[in-house]
């Protein structure tokens, strides 16, 4: 029989109805499969995946499917959020075999979970059978499958293994122009991003670019990462009536969006276009902050402080259908009736022409042209066009809330939430919305409250009250990120030291002496069929590479030298095997760090949080800072309090210059000399 109804995951609970009997990864369905000699369907998906709502409604809803399934296999059913330990080791067993990845994920394995067969989405005839020629094959040629089954996971067992660069540690910066000279050839001059389909925003990509064209003064590479920016901005991509990106475009100009909305995403974003508004101060940036943080905390924010995970691709059309982006795109007669006499300007600013338009008559929204160039052809002010432009917005969003909203996903992920948290927090330090602060601190509270036990580590999942599932590497990286990130905003040390601790505790139970890295899985845990170590940066950084950084920041609060010995350890041996940047953008950022630019700042005396403030207002990515009001036992801030005045002292290579009240001359010391 089917158990998901058992479980509180949207996704497997999306699933609890279906003829298949599915069943959660857990050991008595592990060793169910064991005992009976039967092999297993593992299938990977997430509550917003459209391609996993597709294959479940015409394979897994459908009875001949569930014969096949039930009658020969043991079925397990996973959300890919909730455990994506599972996901990476699977994912990795799947692009050996096929060339490629994505979602749904679907493996058959051998009842010791070793796999040997494997795809992503499959029709309903394919899918039958496939497992009926497997099956046979199981039950007629089993020494077959069993020396396929050891060859792939020979192959799983090598590439987990990181080369190491057996040489001294001496980094090279020069690798870097020639990193940059190979992936310029990808770059797109015309709508930003790569040069290709589908595009994701990979925000760590352009945290990157951003710094070194800033550190460097490449002027290309900034004009790059500004086209980026503004043309996502303009994009179907970004949702310009409530805020908020969708996760992908499937074309070329960031145009019509896969529609889900993911937590992950718009935290990162905001965490980017914050950085890039303190460098540019354009306008454009402040509004995709400012929407995209009030339609989190319109839909995500939940009472307790939490932030929920996603909303759906899919939603009810009017015929009361499931249809991928019926909640988003409009026709051309509807926004006609709607706009009416401003229908032409409007259509001008968002394309409701050629440009724009996507399919079945529909429309998705997107400028290709600034206000200032559309006011200036129409000889109108460019204040009455924003203006017009608002109030646009705000007709075709109250129209918009009468038609059924996506499905919410309403876990809370512990690294989402404090992607989410850190968001907020360099929105507030770009922005000085007191606001975001408060939302900051409120989700900080609930992570130190609810989902970090009082044995010490992190929980990975919450939902109807409860904390589940043990903590991965991510949720303790993005975690003490959103910690240190929270101390640099307000000097409460203590959000320093509750980093230092998580950060101890990965040594403990994640570290790995002969790897020289940290394991995705905590030893607490139960082995998987091979051990992941999380390098690449993705969608999301790689956990290993947050964790390089967060290292390195500690290192310099605590005065820790073992933290930097491991910080530059790792990237040692990360930086030889770069051969593609875009895979290793947060590796590179961290790289930036060990540059003859870096500083370190430290504020000290009464004023230092309105000094901080005001320094927090600009783009310095090289400099990391710190500060009290008062006397400080943090390694780096002590001895450098005196009563009744605010010094400011400006370091490099651990040796500081001489303290300061001058702001003015900080500012200046801080910029990157030409």
């Amino acid at each position: 029989m089917n158990e998901l109804n058992l479980e509180t995951s949207p996704y497997l609970l999306q699933h609890a109805n279906n003829p298949v009997h599915w069943k959660a990864w857990n050991e008595k369905t592990l060793a169910e499969a064991k005992k009976e000699n039967k092999l297993i369907i593992i299938s990977i998906g997430y509550s917003a995946c459209h391609w996993c709502h597709v294959m479940e409604h015409e394979s897994f809803e459908d009875e001949d499917v569930a014969t096949v399934m039930n009658s020969s296999f043991v079925n397990i059913k996973i959300d890919r959020e909730e455990r994506p330990d599972i996901d990476a080791i699977y994912m990795k067993a799947v692009q050996m075999m096929t060339g490629h990845g994505g979602w749904p994920m679907n493996v058959v394995t051998l009842p010791d979970g070793r796999p040997i067969w494997g795809g992503t989405y499959f029709r309903k005839n394919d899918w039958i059978n496939s497992l009926e020629k497997l099956q046979e094959l199981y039950i007629q040629k089993p020494e077959t499958i069993f020396e396929y089954a050891e060859k792939l996971y020979e192959g799983l067992q090598t590439i987990s293994i990181i080369p190491k660069n057996e040489t001294a540690t001496d980094f090279n910066f020069e690798i870097l122009e020639t990193l940059l000279k190979k992936w310029t050839k990808s770059f797109d001059w015309e709508f930003g991003g790569m040069a290709r389909a589908p595009k994701f925003m990979m925000p760590t990509n352009y945290e990157f670019l951003m710094r070194y064209g800033y550190q460097t003064n490449n002027t290309e590479i900034a004009e790059f990462v500004n086209l980026t920016l503004t043309k996502m901005a303009f994009g179907g991509l970004f949702d310009t009536l409530d805020g908020g990106f969708a996760r992908y475009s499937v074309d070329m100009k960031w145009h019509v969006p896969h529609f889900e909305k993911m937590l992950y995403d718009n935290g990162q974003l905001v965490t980017l276009y914050a950085h890039a508004y303190k460098l540019t101060k354009k306008n454009l940036y402040k509004e995709v902050i400012e929407k995209t943080l009030k339609f989190v905390e319109k839909e995500w924010l939940t009472p307790e402080g939490s932030f929920y995970s996603a909303l759906d691709a899919d939603s009810l059309n009017q015929k009361n259908h499931l249809e991928e982006g019926a909640f988003y795109v409009w026709t051309k007669p509807e926004l006609q009736a709607i706009l009416q006499e401003d229908f032409e300007l409007f259509s001008e600013v968002f394309n409701v022409n050629e440009f724009g338009f996507w399919e079945h008559e529909n429309y998705v929204l997107i400028q290709n042209q600034t206000l200032e160039q559309i006011a200036k052809q129409h000889n109108i002010s460019l204040e009455t066009l924003e203006q017009q432009k608002k109030s646009w917005e705000q007709l075709l969003y109250l129209e918009r809330e009468k038609r059924n909203k996506p499905r919410l996903d309403d876990k809370c992920l512990t690294s989402w939430n404090a992607i989410m948290l850190k968001g907020f927090i360099e929105a507030y330090k770009a922005l000085n919305n007191k606001k975001y602060l408060e939302i900051a601190l409120q989700n900080a509270n609930f992570i130190q409250k609810n989902l970090w036990s009082s044995n010490g580590n992190l929980f990975r999942t919450y939902k109807n009250g409860k904390a589940t599932i043990n903590g991965y590497l991510e949720d303790y990286g993005h975690v003490i990120a959103a910690f240190i990130s929270l101390y640099e905003a307000t000097l409460n040390e203590k959000w320093l030291h509750d980093a230092k601790q998580l950060m101890d505790y990965c040594f403990d139970y994640f570290y790995d002496e002969k790897e020289q890295f940290f394991a995705f899985t905590s030893t607490e845990d139960s082995a998987l069929i091979t051990t992941h170590f999380e390098v690449e940066d993705n969608v999301i950084p790689a956990s290993n590479s947050v964790i390089a950084e967060c290292l390195y920041k500690l290192s310099i609060y605590f005065e820790n030298g073992y933290y930097e010995k491991i910080c530059q350890q790792m990237l040692h041996h990360i930086i030889p095997t770069i051969d593609y940047p875009s895979a290793f953008s947060n590796w590179l950022n961290v790289l930036l760090h060990f540059s003859e630019q870096n500083k370190e700042l430290a504020i000290c005396g009464e004023n230092a949080i309105e000094i901080l403030q005001k320094i927090n207002q600009n783009y310095y990515p090289n400099c990391i800072i710190a500060g009290s009001e008062k006397p400080s036992k943090l390694p780096f801030l002590q001895n450098q309090y005196e009563e009744n005045e605010t010094l400011l002292y400006l370091c490099q290579n651990k040796s500081c210059q001489k303290p300061t009240t001058d702001l003015g001359e900080i500012f200046e010391k801080l910029k990157i000399q030409a």
